[in-house]
Formats: structure tokens, sequence, C-alpha cells
């Protein structure tokens, strides 16, 4: 059997461009609909008397995004997948209410608000903070979000523990692709297990950590340290856990408690 000609099975540069410019008109007109439904949705809230709420659902946000990714794919990474929904997602959220995020870099804060607009998008207003009260503060305001590194400087996470209302509820960056844990993300609203979580624990347990694992791990709970500074140690476990959880009441430590929880990598 005679072997097609690369010359002609091949399609032209020219053919592949005009194909790409017709896609790029489709979804200009798909993702302006889009956020045309988006005001849409805001009207219908406004209407039913809804309104004045933070729409941020990441329980639901994640969700969507594995469903995206599991979705079978030719050539589009799981990087470009979520960057475009994160984008899309958050102008629709912008679009429904105040939305708005404060930074607390630390000593990295390039990185930390790199990570807030790979999380949020480009939509919501931005700044940066020099201390994680500033940022928490403005966490309790309608439509804020607080980006705050895990660093070495600071405990920030333990004033959770006196705050009921703000709760941790993503772990930035949510790729593993993009690089260890930096950053978590807090504000005023419910978490909600989406079946591949992480819960976020404060311990002032004296003792080695791998102690403190152990007990865990005796009743059943996974869990690894990730930020240890003043006394209070912060842990990840594996899993969704209510702050109630007679497990963690268990567990050593005087002042301690569940102080939110993420979804995990999506790519892992």
């Amino acid at each position: 059997m005679a072997k097609a000609d690369p010359k002609t099975a091949a399609p032209s540069l020219e053919a592949v461009r005009a194909r790409i410019d017709a896609i790029d008109a489709q979804l200009l007109a798909l993702v302006d609909e889009r956020a045309g439904l988006a005001v849409q949705v805001a009207a219908a809230k406004a209407a039913a008397g809804d309104s004045g709420k933070f729409a941020l659902r990441p329980g639901r946000e994640a969700q969507l995004l594995r469903a995206l990714l599991d979705t079978p794919r030719n050539a589009a990474r799981p990087s470009l997948v979520v960057r475009v929904w994160r984008e899309l997602i958050g102008d629709s959220l912008s679009r429904q209410g105040p939305f708005h995020i404060s930074v607390y870099g630390g000593r990295e804060s390039g990185r930390a608000v790199e990570g807030a607009r790979l999380r949020f998008g480009a939509a919501p207003a931005l700044r940066q903070v020099a201390k994680p009260e500033e940022a928490i503060a403005a966490a309790r305001t309608l439509g804020g979000v607080a980006v705050l590194a895990l660093s070495s400087e600071t405990p920030w996470w333990g004033r959770l523990l006196a705050e009921p209302k703000l709760k941790i509820f993503a772990a930035l960056p949510c790729l593993s692709a993009w690089g260890p844990l930096a950053a978590l993300a807090v504000a005023e609203v419910e978490v909600e297990p989406t079946g591949a979580d992480v819960t976020y624990w404060v311990t002032d347990a004296p003792g080695s950590v791998q102690a403190i694992e152990d007990a865990l791990g005796r009743d059943g709970v996974a869990g690894d340290l990730i930020a240890d500074v003043g006394g209070l140690k912060l842990f990840a476990l594996m899993g969704f856990y209510q702050p109630n959880d007679e497990r963690l009441a268990r567990a050593p430590g005087r002042l301690s408690g569940v102080i939110g929880a993420a979804p995990a990598p999506m790519d892992v």
C-alpha cells in the first residue's frame, strides 16, 4: 500500500490558523454568554430576596473542576482547564456581589499573590497587607477572602480558633504540579465535603510531632504537621472532619480545634 504523502496529508499552516481563528470566535461568544448568565443569576437572587450574601461555594467549584478534569481530552492539560475555569468562576462571583482579596505573603509576597490570582482569577480586587491580622479582618467583611502564607514568622492560623465564622476553605496551589502548599484561603463561608478533602486542625499539644501523629493514628486519623510556630502546631488531616468529631476531642492538646477544610490537590 502506498504511503500518504506528508505534504498532502498534513493540513497547511494557513488552514490550522483559520481553524484557530474560528474557534476563538466561538469561545468568545460562549464566554460572553456565560458572563451574561452570571448577571442573570444575581438578578434572580435579588428577586428571591437572597441577595447580599457571598456567592462563594468552594465545594461546588471543586466538584465542577474535578468533573471537567475527568472528562476525556486530547490535548488540554489540567493546568489549562483549571486556569480557564478559575477565571470564569472568579468573574462570575465578582458580578454577583462584593468580592475582594487581601493577601498576607510574609517574606514571599510575590508567591502568595500569584497563588491568589491562580485560585481566584483576575476579576476580584486584590491588595497586599503587611500583617495577617489585616487580612483576617478583611475576611470578616462581605465578599472578603484572606490569602495567608504559611510563614514561620506567625501562627496566624491559631487565631481562627477564636473566629468560628471564619474558615480555611482552600489550599494554594490547588494543583500539585504548581508546587507545594504555600498558602491557605480564609473566608466566612461554609465548607462542605467534596469526596477528597484535607481538614486543618490546630493543637497546642507539647511533645514531639511523632507522638501527636501516633496519638491521632491510634484513633484512625492520619495527619501531617505543616506548621509549628510559637507552641501552636497546624496539622493537615486526611479526610473531612467536623469540629465536634470525637476522635479529635480525644487528641492531645488543651487548646485545639478544626479551623476549616479544603479540597485536596486535583491532579493527585
